[in-house]
């Protein structure tokens, strides 16, 4: 992402921007944000499907939502995310526009030219706003890293090979070596 000046510090400076742009706010500072590449789109894609799946069957109340969809985690300073993939359970934070608090479960697909974003800033921005669990997937190291900030705190990596349950459901798991064989790595 690179910086975009100047700060954005209300939610009304943030919606003025034009619809075709893409864009985080952290701390009020602007990021903008690349398009997504082929195994990206590919790896939310398959996500996004069994995740919808896995709730519609089990009449779940809680919706999955997927990039471009903006989480405002903050008013002020203001800082609004848009996750790749996110789980919203508590449908009081959905006014029609955004996610207005911390989603359930966050999915963050790595990308390339700023890996950083994912592993250090977005990992401290969502445990601090209290989401549940945060997913990294770097198709590039192909891994998983599942961050579970319930209860005895996870931070575990896991290959494309593995078989990864999803920690705020007791029986979903994603098996990664079926979406893997899906990329043109």
């Amino acid at each position: 992402m690179s910086v975009l000046q100047p700060l954005i510090t209300t939610l009304e400076e943030y919606e003025a921007l034009p619809e075709d742009v893409r864009a985080e706010v952290f701390d009020g500072q602007i990021y903008y944000m690349a398009s997504p590449s082929q195994d990206h789109q590919t790896i939310s894609t398959e996500l996004t499907t069994i995740l919808n799946s896995y709730i519609k069957r089990s009449k779940g109340a809680c919706r999955v939502f997927h990039a471009p969809f903006d989480v405002k985690l903050s008013d002020r300073p203001l800082t609004i995310v848009q996750p790749d993939l996110m789980i919203v359970c508590d449908r009081n934070k959905l006014d029609g526009k955004r996610c207005n608090g911390a989603p359930d479960f966050v999915i963050e697909i790595v990308s390339p030219g700023n890996p950083s974003d994912d592993y250090i800033r977005k990992l401290y921005y969502y445990k601090n706003a209290g989401v549940r669990e945060y997913w990294i997937v770097d198709s590039r190291r192909k891994n998983v890293t599942v961050n579970y900030f319930e209860g005895n705190l996870l931070n575990i990596q896991y290959s494309f090979e593995a078989t990864i349950k999803v920690n705020i459901y007791d029986d979903l798991y994603i098996n990664f070596a079926e979406i893997a064989e899906l990329l043109s790595m």
